[in-house]
């Protein structure tokens, strides 16, 4: 099977995902292709950024722009352009992620399936030239956690159960039907930031696996797909909502090592 890689960053999920991919040799790789995040339409996109503005104040806005550096996947290996050049696959840059030169590279590709790691919304003209689609890995648990960041709304809803799904990619965020679901328990540290990041490190480690697992077997995955339910849309959270989360979790994370003794 031909796949096509889209990220949207050298040091994220594809990066930790692609090594655990090629050693796996259930696909070939035909390209990667890396985003650098424009927005198609700039009007657009300011008018949704104000919207959320509105929608969880300054401080929650402010907040959103310190969490970002929680969800950063690090791992200390090499950026995804070193990756493929290491192993002979073509790698591109595009402006953004629906954008004629993201459809022409696309096509170019020839790919049977297409592999978002850690992008935003992907347009239909984008997603329906690979073959079979493509899909997502999404750390969270759907249909209930759509277009969340992993584990922090968990907490807000007072559960310490967290995981990760891949999906198909359909019009809208995270609503695809499910392939392959994995829950998995939070990882409690010192503080709410090291929970994140904990946390992270273990989905991405459980993810790539999973995605491994569906490649391997794909048409049995692909043909055995569940629709999702009703669901949940999150996003950023407000002042009070963080509050919460942070209260939720010191209450969590007490439980849990009244257990571990």
């Amino acid at each position: 099977m031909r796949v096509v890689l889209l990220a949207s960053s050298l040091h994220g999920t594809a990066a930790h995902h692609l090594p655990a991919l090629l050693s796996s040799g259930c696909c070939e790789v035909a390209m990667v292709v890396l985003s650098e995040g424009r927005p198609a339409n700039k009007r657009r996109h300011y008018r949704r950024k104000l919207r959320k503005l509105f929608s969880i104040g300054p401080f929650g806005t402010l907040n959103g722009m310190r969490m970002r550096s929680w969800y950063r996947t690090h791992t200390g290996g090499p950026a995804l352009d070193a990756l493929c050049a290491a192993h002979h696959i073509p790698f591109h840059v595009t402006p953004g992620i629906n954008t004629d030169r993201t459809r022409a590279l696309f096509r170019m590709a020839a790919a049977d399936l297409g592999i978002s790691l850690g992008n935003g919304y992907i347009a239909p003209s984008v997603f329906s030239i690979p073959t079979f689609g493509m899909i997502n890995i999404h750390h969270e648990l759907l249909p209930d956690y759509q277009n969340a960041p992993a584990v922090i709304w968990q907490l807000y809803n007072g559960s310490a159960i967290t995981g990760y799904t891949i999906h198909k990619i359909d019009k809208r965020i995270d609503t695809g039907e499910i392939l392959l679901q994995e829950r998995m328990p939070v990882q409690f540290g010192s503080c709410l930031k090291e929970t994140v990041k904990g946390s992270m490190r273990a989905l991405l480690e459980a993810s790539s696996k999973g995605l491994v697992q569906v490649l391997c077997n794909f048409s049995g995955y692909f043909n055995q797909a569940e629709p999702q339910g009703p669901g949940k849309s999150y996003t950023t959270p407000s002042l009070w909502q963080f509050l919460k989360i942070r209260r939720n979790h010191r209450l969590l994370a007490g439980l849990e090592g009244i257990r571990a003794k």
